[in-house]
């Protein structure tokens, strides 16, 4: 399996809201990520989300 690539991506009009629970220190580096890309913080956890379900193990 690759690394993810965080990548700028465009903005999904199909959005649904959805309140979640992370650790802090996971909180803490999805958020460097964000600033280190640019992005928002919404738009890193997308990309790992989908990377992840692309990735899953049959």
């Amino acid at each position: 399996m690759g690394k993810l690539k965080i990548e700028k991506s465009s903005k999904a009009n199909d959005t649904v809201t959805r309140t979640i629970r992370i650790s802090g220190k996971t909180f803490d580096k999805i958020n460097e990520l964000a600033e280190k890309n640019d992005l928002s913080f919404n738009s890193v956890i997308n990309q790992i989300i989908e990377y992840g379900l692309s990735n899953l193990e049959d």
